[in-house]
């Protein structure tokens, strides 16, 4: 079935990923309630130093990793005292799940146009959802490799009971929004667009091939949106058409049992 390709939507597209405004009321309706309360989170009312601390925090975690990234640290980068970082969160736990969190609504919002738009059939809203994620990837870095890092935290058994109840919000928040792809899939593969494969299998492929983006962009002098709008637009063509319904088989020499280590039984 053939795809709308993004590239009519690119200016339209930079606005609403680049900047992504508050939900209007009445946006979000159809939404699941959860995803209704996360993507209203007011920032732009949000003091203009603590949304200082939220983008300078995302740098440190990037650079240093949780761990190395102190307080002190984090508070230099904008001129801040230490003070000033206690102020607005208790710790530096706090402050982490806070970018987190803030990278999450970025997520939901960015999608919000796609998911909405009533026009578009599942495989070009797919296509569309992995290009707007893709390209959330790359416009909002530090904030995104922040969440992997929350991952590894969620499968840390080092954790203290306040950070694993903090964590709840942020991996449920994860949770919905690849459920938000699953959906989409499900539909597809009703509908006879896509594929009949494992939908959960399949957004767990779709958005992990996606989320890779993290470790090997690197922002370069002169990049621009239309450079990332090409790679976006590339990778949301290859996910999709890993699910698409003419998508070929594998070869029988491909899906063959794999070596067995030498000395291992059967």
């Amino acid at each position: 079935m053939p795809t709308r390709s993004p590239r009519s939507d690119a200016s339209r597209t930079r606005s609403s990923i680049g900047h992504p405004a508050r939900v209007e009321r009445g946006q979000s309706v159809g939404l699941p309630d959860n995803i209704v309360g996360w993507v209203d989170t007011d920032y732009e009312s949000m003091p203009a130093t603590q949304l200082a601390l939220l983008d300078a925090a995302a740098k440190a975690f990037t650079n240093f990793g949780f761990a190395a990234a102190s307080i002190d640290v984090i508070a230099a980068q904008i001129g801040a005292t230490k003070g000033s970082v206690y102020y607005h969160y208790r710790s530096k736990a706090d402050l982490f799940f806070a970018v987190h969190k803030r990278a999450m609504v970025l997520n939901l919002r960015a999608q919000l146009p796609v998911m909405q738009d009533k026009s578009l059939d599942p495989v070009q809203k797919l296509q569309g959802m992995a290009y707007r994620h893709a390209m959330v990837m790359m416009e909002y870095l530090h904030y995104q490799r922040v969440t992997v890092q929350g991952v590894e935290l969620h499968q840390s058994t080092t954790t203290s009971a306040s950070e694993r109840e903090a964590l709840k919000e942020v991996v449920a928040m994860r949770d919905a929004y690849e459920h938000l792809f699953e959906s989409v899939l499900r539909e597809g593969i009703a509908s006879g667009g896509l594929a009949s494969v494992e939908p959960s299998l399949a957004s767990k492929g779709i958005l992990g091939s996606l989320n890779w983006i993290t470790v090997w962009y690197r922002p370069r002098e002169g990049d621009t949106f239309s450079s990332r709008h090409k790679i976006a637009e590339q990778l949301a063509r290859q996910v999709t058409h890993g699910v698409a319904r003419e998508a070929a088989p594998l070869a029988a020499a491909v899906t063959c049992a794999t070596p067995q280590p030498a000395g291992r039984r059967q």
